[in-house]
C-alpha cells in the first residue's frame, strides 16, 4: 500500500493505526519498504493470516483513498507487526526474544554467526526485524555490559545534529 509517506516513523504510524482500525489478529504480518527513484517514499505491506481478512483489509483501504497493489514491493521488508511484538519489551534473553516472537534469528554487527541464547538483549521497546532469504532476523549491535541492543533505535539523532 502506498500512503504517500516518506519516513519510517510514519509509516510505523500508519500500520498500527491500521491494525487498531481493521483489528488485525495477531498472525498479521505488517513491514516497511523503502521506494528509492524518482518519488522517493516508504511503502507498507501486510500478509494477513486468511483471504477474506485480507479481502476485507483491501476494501477497506482502498475505500479510505490508499492505492493497494497485491504483493509487497521486495523481499526485504522491516518488519513492525509480526506475531509476538508486543511483549518484546524491556530487555530480555536472545532465547526468550525468539521463543516469544516470529523472529528467526538474531544477528549482531560485525561478528559472524549468532549470539549465544543466554545473552541479554536491552530492547528498547523497539524490535524491528527485516525478512532475509525468508527468515525474520533482528540485527543488534554490542551494547554495555556485554549485552545487545537493536542495530535500529526508536529515535535516532539525525545526521550531523553536533555540527
Amino acid at each position: 500500500m502506498d500512503a504517500g509517506v516518506r519516513d519510517l516513523r510514519s509509516a510505523d504510524h500508519l500500520l498500527h493505526s491500521l491494525a487498531a482500525e481493521l483489528a488485525l489478529p495477531e498472525g498479521t504480518f505488517g513491514c516497511t519498504h523503502l521506494v528509492r527513484g524518482d518519488r522517493p517514499r516508504v511503502v507498507v505491506s501486510l500478509t494477513l493470516p486468511s483471504e477474506p481478512l485480507l479481502r476485507t483489509a483491501q476494501e477497506w483501504l482502498t475505500t479510505g483513498g490508499y492505492e493497494v497493489s497485491p504483493g509487497p514491493p521486495d523481499t526485504v521488508g522491516r518488519a513492525v507487526l509480526y506475531p509476538g511484538a508486543p511483549g518484546l519489551t524491556g530487555t530480555l534473553t536472545v532465547a526468550e526474544l525468539l521463543s516469544r516472537s516470529a523472529i528467526d534469528r538474531v544477528t549482531v554487527l560485525g561478528t559472524p554467526g549468532q549470539p549465544a541464547p543466554a545473552t541479554r538483549l536491552t530492547t528498547g521497546d523497539h524490535v524491528r526485524p527485516q525478512w532475509q532469504n525468508d527468515e525474520l532476523v533482528l540485527t543488534t549491535m554490542p551494547a554495555v555490559g556485554g549485552t545487545l541492543v537493536p542495530f535500529e533505535v526508536a529515535d535516532p539523532t539525525p545526521c550531523c545534529a553536533d555540527h
